[in-house]
C-alpha cells in the first residue's frame, strides 16, 4: 500500500475537481474531516456527488459544500 501525506488540506484535495464523487466518514458531526471539507469549500470544486451517512447542518460539515 501507499501512503501519502500532504503538507497542507489545500494540497490533498488539489485533485477534486467539477462533478467528482466523494466519501466523507464521520457520525453526525462527529469525526468528520472539517479541514478537508473546508478545502474542498475553498476550490472551485462544483457538482460534487457526495456519499456520507449524515450531510451536517447549514454552515457546518457538509452542509458548507
Amino acid at each position: 500500500m501507499t501512503q501519502k501525506v500532504w503538507k497542507s488540506a489545500a494540497d490533498a484535495v488539489a485533485d477534486i475537481g467539477r462533478g467528482a464523487t466523494i466519501a466523507v466518514g464521520g457520525f453526525g458531526l462527529c469525526g468528520i474531516p472539517d479541514a478537508l471539507i473546508e478545502a474542498i469549500a475553498n476550490t472551485d470544486a462544483d457538482e460534487l456527488e457526495v456519499f456520507s451517512n449524515n450531510c451536517g447542518v447549514d454552515g457546518y460539515g457538509l452542509g458548507i459544500l
